[in-house]
């Protein structure tokens, strides 16, 4: 059986102690955004994921969506919770005033996210999906089209996808075939097919809306003549109603691994009419909006499933009796110990921890970000914030997904056989986990994308909103008494960091697959140094809160344990990447084509 409760006290600590929810309510547009109300709001999400979310993620694993005749329904319950989850304002809590939506900061909204995806991501994708629609049209779309879609979308009476796969090309957007013919009004039809596309049709919502990639009759080849299209399942009707089926059709549903509660579609459009978004032939600017939205989200997905694996494996660990502790009984009055005496089980435990916590923070980072690009006033500000998100992105999308994956894999390890079937739900974790760096681009895509043009995008500069802060508060606190020990090995693999830029650097100019060849080992580099930045940043935190709180004493001491466990286990070891990544590509180039 899977058990969850919402980490709170572990996100307050994130929020308030570690990046000053209090500064908040210094941005144009959040001026009612309280440490109470970000508090009131965390319960209340807890409570209805522990409550109505998370009771229906083994169950809808274990169903599945079923499709009949174009017809995709969710598991049962599913239709229930969404309109609950739609009544309570979960939808659009981070959403735009002007569309219904309650304003409330990205760094919050992150953390809901993280709980839906804990207590059910087969439920969560829809909602997220939805969100990142909301963006590219928020941010790209005409003011009729926002004004007609975007008020039915925030409140969740109408949901989003995105169409961008074709059987012909996934990540090579360029090869796209799906072709869009103009009406004269305005409109368009759009023809072609796309597959792997979540929540592309269920009975949740009354209406979706597909966001569409397609080539206009005179576009140029390539991805410079891709257009972005919204397409609606259903024509709304002037007072905002549903209206007659479009040329819209599911075909068939994948038959996954995992997440089974979400409804992954083959989708068909038969001169389906359709809008414009943005610009002609420049519809990869307006759909990396919600790209990039989506990347983060699906970070975050990896982090909320590693959370749930956790908390699984700590309970079980505590439960399950098996042999005697090394330095004796521990447990005289059982007939055995329980597991989480065993090194091995804690070493396993502690990782899990300190990985979680680690992204948990990061991501906390990079969402105040958001929250700066979207309200600070002074350009500067919003422009350092933007350099920071462009940076950051590949590597939370990427990075926590690769950990989430290692950290389910691990929770199975510490349950043993147990983990590896049904009955405890542990496989489903490791399961659902798995898509996670697949899609939104394959981790590895991700890593092309931070060495190939994120590094040298405007001569460095994204590199900057990382490098100096970090550089900066090194040197601040390296003679600090209690965090001296600690910057000692962030600084080692910080500078193996500044090792490995520089000689991507250097080689790439001159050969652009000594880049390629070392991207995933810089990209968990470059992600470890920042989770080490954050462990330091989290220890201080806790050394100066343990004393003005002696009643919270205990949380703040396993803080600061789990930062040492961090980095002194795992990150030194990441510096030897540096190493592998000074090999270069010889050794992985040495085959040629034919020879595999």
């Amino acid at each position: 059986m899977q058990v969850y409760t919402p980490p709170l006290r572990d996100m307050r600590f994130v929020l308030h102690e570690l990046h000053g929810s209090e500064q908040l309510s210094t941005l144009k547009g959040l001026e009612e955004v309280t440490p109470d109300l970000i508090d009131a709001v965390l319960e209340e999400a807890g409570k209805f994921v522990t409550e109505v979310l998370a009771p229906l993620n083994q169950s809808g694993d274990l169903e599945g969506c079923t499709y009949e005749n174009g017809v995709v329904r969710t598991p049962t319950g599913f239709k229930e919770a969404y309109k609950a989850f739609c009544e309570g304002g979960w939808n659009g809590i981070a959403c735009d005033p002007q569309y219904g939506g309650q304003g409330l900061p990205a760094s919050l909204n992150k953390l809901v996210e993280e709980m839906l995806c804990s207590g059910n991501l087969a439920f969560g994708i829809c909602p997220g999906l939805t969100h990142g629609a909301y963006e590219a049209l928020k941010n790209h779309a005409s003011q009729e089209l926002k004004d007609r879609f975007l008020p039915k979308m925030v409140d969740g009476v109408w949901s989003g996808s995105m169409c961008l796969t074709e059987p012909q090309c996934g990540t090579d957007l360029g090869l796209v075939r799906t072709k869009a013919e103009p009406q004269g009004d305005g409109s368009y039809k759009i023809t072609g097919n796309k597959i792997f596309i979540s929540a592309g049709e269920h009975d949740m919502a009354e209406n979706i809306i597909h966001l569409v990639l397609a080539r206009l009759p005179d576009a140029p080849r390539g991805i410079k003549g891709i257009s972005l299209f919204l397409v609606p399942k259903f024509l709304p009707r002037e007072d905002g109603s549903v209206g007659p089926r479009n040329g819209v059709t599911c075909t068939g549903i994948e038959h996954k691994m995992g997440i089974h509660g979400s409804s992954t579609c083959q989708m068909s459009f038969d001169e389906a009419t359709g809008w414009l978004v943005g610009e002609p032939n420049r519809g990869m600017r307006a759909m990396f909006s919600m790209m990039n939205s989506e990347r983060l989200s699906v970070g975050t997905q990896g982090l909320g499933l590693g959370e749930a694996a956790y908390q699984a494996a700590v309970a079980y660990a505590r439960e399950r009796l098996q042999g005697r502790s090394l330095s004796g009984t521990k447990h005289p009055d059982k007939p055995a110990d329980p597991i989480i005496v065993h090194p091995d089980v804690r070493r396993t435990l502690m990782t899990m921890r300190a990985y979680n916590e680690g992204c948990r923070a990061l991501a906390g980072w990079v969402a105040r970000a958001l929250d700066l690009m979207e309200h600070a006033q002074d350009p500067q500000e919003r422009q350092r914030a933007e350099d920071f998100t462009a940076l950051m992105t590949p590597i939370v999308k990427a990075l926590f997904t690769d950990l989430g994956f290692e950290t389910t894999s691990m929770g199975m390890q510490v349950y043993g056989g147990h983990g590896y079937i049904r009955d405890h739900g542990m496989e489903q974790y490791v399961r659902d986990a798995r898509i996670a760096m697949i899609y939104e681009g394959t981790n590895g895509v991700q890593a092309l994308d931070l060495v190939g043009r994120k590094l040298p995008a405007h001569m460095g500069r994204y590199l900057r909103s990382f490098f100096h802060p970090v550089l900066n508060y090194m040197d601040a606190k390296l003679d600090d008494e209690n965090l001296g020990p600690l910057i000692t090995p962030l600084s080692k693999a910080f500078g193996a960091l500044q090792l490995a830029t520089a000689h991507i650097a250097e080689k790439g100019l001159k050969d652009p697959e000594e880049a390629g060849a070392a991207a995933t080992q810089y990209l968990r580099l470059f992600g470890m140094v920042a989770l080490g930045y954050m462990w330091v940043r989290m220890a201080e935190v806790a050394f100066e809160k343990r004393v003005s709180n002696p009643d919270d004493a205990a949380f703040y001491d396993a803080k600061i344990a789990t930062a040492r466990f961090f980095m002194e286990k795992l990150l030194p070891d990441v510096a030897a990447l540096w190493g592998s990544i000074k090999a270069g590509k010889a050794s992985m180039m040495a085959l040629d084509e034919a020879m595999f």
